[in-house]
């Protein structure tokens, strides 16, 4: 079997893993990876516009995507959990709207039909 190829074995290891964790640090997990892809998206690392990483494109998605995943998780996560989410959210939301040549009007940026306007 190839090295690449997972087996049962791997699987099993992998589900077991999985199992330990909390839904909370799941969920905040795949949020700062959402966060950290959009700020790279969005021109905030030191040389994404040199680099030819500003893209706000793909930055309109994952914010999109972070928000839906905040609003809907904020229930079920606790308050400290969600507020600094949320916080990182809406940096993500001002920053896209400040890197932007035309602004969106308030209230259609992205993930602002799940939050709200971001002002």
């Amino acid at each position: 079997m190839s090295p690449d190829i997972p087996n049962e074995a791997d699987h099993s290891i992998a589900a077991r893993d999985i199992a330990d964790v909390a839904a909370v640090e799941v969920i905040t997990t795949a949020a700062v990876h959402l966060m950290s892809a959009a700020a790279v998206k969005c021109g905030l690392a030191e040389d994404a516009e040199e680099a030819g990483h500003l893209d706000l494109a793909e930055a309109r998605i994952l914010i999109n995507a972070l928000a839906g995943l905040v609003t809907s998780a904020a229930p079920d996560i606790g308050n400290q959990h969600a507020r600094s989410l949320r916080d990182g959210l809406r940096s993500l939301q001002l920053a896209f709207r400040e890197a932007s040549v035309v602004p969106d009007p308030p209230g259609q940026g992205p993930g602002e039909r799940l939050t709200g306007p971001v002002s």
